[in-house]
């Protein structure tokens, strides 16, 4: 990997590692529902003009219909979820949570048609990450509202279905039309009730800061920075990031929030992220066997990531 794409990487990692921070401090003084229009129109209000200037949007009128159950599977659900989840759990658990997605992915393409076979290395990858959920559920949610981790349970499958719907109706267009749209029906969807539950005085500077740093940093320049990440190390590189995000969730919890590290939260990310990385790789032998094609010079900003790869935005 070049120094260029570790920066991108590392950049990502960290980008996509703080929205569990900043959610966390946001619920604060806003219902979930405004969290997410408020994040949703500031990340569009950026990209809907970078993608009309660079000709994104072409095409995605004959695929509306995928495009509306992308938005509402990928964004408009998992979003609001989050969010009221992280009213009751630290951002620092929500993180680790998240980072089952991969282990219900494998599941779900195991089971949709697509051929992916549940070997002895997957197998394994899956056990772990059902323990470590189990770690973190038995020893840090023993006391937590049952319908916060109804919600994460929703998340998760929110997160791992939108990419089957990318890689099968929307693989062929511009990956940066397609997010910024998906803000667009977003935050389109979330007007009545996020302008309904708005508070009727201005939320404090913190909160201020924080959407603003969802929306621009966490969505709006996470999506072109990943991109350009995709463009500089190919799709199968650039999703790495997924195991890397929680951890950085977990720090910046206990740094900034002063969050507890549990034994609950030591296990379970140490079984999570492993079994993550073992249920979602391909075993030594057949990556050995099947290395990664040369790749064609691809526009950092009209690639196509999702064809082969997608990640989900917390």
């Amino acid at each position: 990997m070049s120094r260029r794409g570790w920066v991108l990487f590392a950049a990502m990692c960290v980008i996509w590692g703080i929205p569990y921070l900043l959610i966390k401090v946001a619920v604060d003084e806003l219902h979930p529902a405004t969290l997410v229009l408020a994040r949703t129109a500031l990340g569009a209000l950026i990209l809907v003009p970078i993608a009309l200037a660079t000709g994104q949007f072409r095409g995605l009128r004959a695929v509306w219909r995928p495009l509306l159950v992308y938005t509402l599977i990928e964004i408009c659900g998992p979003f609001v979820l989050l969010g009221y989840a992280e009213t009751h759990l630290t951002s620092s658990l929500t993180g680790l949570l998240v980072a089952a997605v991969p282990l219900v992915g494998a599941v779900i393409a195991r089971f949709s048609g697509q051929r992916e076979r549940l070997g002895p290395w997957r197998l394994t990858g899956l056990l772990l990450g059902v323990a470590g959920v189990a770690a973190l559920v038995g020893l840090d949610l023993g006391t937590a509202q049952v319908p916060a981790l109804l919600a994460m349970c929703g998340v998760a499958l929110g997160y791992a279905v939108g990419p089957v719907i990318l890689t099968r109706r929307l693989s062929d267009q511009p990956g940066l039309g397609v997010v910024a749209a998906s803000l667009v029906i977003a935050a389109v969807v979330y007007v009545p009730v996020g302008a309904w539950q708005a508070p009727r005085e201005l939320p404090s500077g913190d909160v201020l800061a924080a959407v603003a740093a969802l929306a621009v940093v966490c969505t709006a320049l996470a999506f072109l920075i990943f991109f350009r990440l995709i463009a500089e190390v190919g799709p199968a590189r650039a999703t790495v990031i997924t195991y890397v995000n929680p951890a950085v969730a977990v720090l910046l919890g206990v740094a900034v929030l002063d969050e507890p590290f549990t034994l609950g939260t030591g296990i379970g990310f140490v079984l999570v992220l492993a079994g993550s990385v073992l249920a979602t790789s391909r075993g030594p032998v057949q990556e050995a066997a099947e290395p990664e094609p040369e790749r064609e010079p691809a526009d950092e900003v009209s690639c196509r990531p999702f064809g082969a790869a997608a990640v989900p935005e917390p």
